[in-house]
């Protein structure tokens, strides 16, 4: 990203992406806040991050590389739907997450404000912040080298560990014999959280798609080191072992199963069972 020009659109790009991530997220609350129900934010994740995809991508226009702009919108937008889609589907039904309820529960007078406090606004700065090299990319003038083919490469296989490891879940949790049971098959004998794993490499990879110029890459860089802190010490790895922690036969699947990165299963499932 060279001129001066290109640095002055994209801080009215880094503003426009602002107030996007935050009418996606007001928006999904009032929704919620109908209907009683706050998991639905989980579903506004990913729309969040494909809106602000779509309205970078049309106000870049004339500044960057036509085909990096055009790979980081698809590749934005192709992980976004396919998360919330997943999530909506994997939610129809049920109640209030527990993570949520647990939360709002030491709510001081409102739930509802308190979510909108410390869910919403929490989760549309984090968008915006996160969603770094997805703007910065659109108006990157250079055009895609071996190191934005890696990046998009290492979003494939990301994107890969997330759709097969959601399905491969979806498809053990679905069967009423594995009631009660850890999913220990699949991409989930190799880590304990393919999905995350999946994210992590699905962000790293876009970091490298936007990585045109070293002062985009010093910009963006934020992007996925925090997505990578969230995914195994904030919201993601960290809260789910902690709520498996008591289920039945966890501990024994966390003493032979990684952690994060995939590795060989340390020995065999205990006792052959399918948990």
């Amino acid at each position: 990203m060279t001129g001066g020009t290109a640095w002055a659109a994209l801080g009215v790009n880094l503003a426009a992406a602002a107030l996007t991530c935050l009418v996606v997220l007001l928006l999904t609350f009032a929704v919620a806040a109908v209907r009683g129900l706050h998991r639905i934010v989980d579903v506004a994740w990913g729309l969040a991050f494909t809106a602000v995809a779509v309205v970078t991508h049309v106000l870049s226009a004339g500044h960057g590389d036509d085909a990096r702009r055009l790979l980081v919108t698809l590749a934005t937008a192709v992980w976004g739907l396919r998360l919330s889609a997943h999530i909506a589907h994997r939610g129809r039904g049920r109640g209030e997450d527990p993570r949520y309820e647990k939360m709002l529960a030491k709510a001081r007078g409102s739930r509802n404000l308190h979510a909108l406090r410390s869910v919403y606004l929490l989760q549309a700065a984090l968008v915006w912040l996160i969603s770094l090299p997805v703007q910065a990319a659109q108006y990157v003038s250079a055009p895609v080298t071996a190191l934005t083919l890696a990046g998009a490469a290492l979003w494939s296989v990301g994107l890969m560990f997330e759709t097969v490891g959601d399905f491969q879940l979806a498809r053990f949790t679905a069967d009423p014999a594995h009631r009660g049971r850890i999913m220990d098959r699949g991409l989930w004998s190799w880590t304990r959280h393919p999905n995350y794993f999946g994210d992590f490499l699905v962000w790293w990879g876009l970091y490298l798609m936007a990585c045109g110029s070293w002062q985009t890459a010093a910009l963006c860089l934020v992007s996925p080191v925090v997505m990578s802190l969230l995914l195994t010490r904030g919201s993601g790895k960290r809260l789910l072992e902690a709520h498996m922690a008591d289920r039945p036969g966890y501990a024994d699947y966390a003493a032979r199963t990684s952690g994060f990165f995939p590795l060989p299963p340390r020995g065999p499932r205990s006792g052959g069972s399918a948990a």
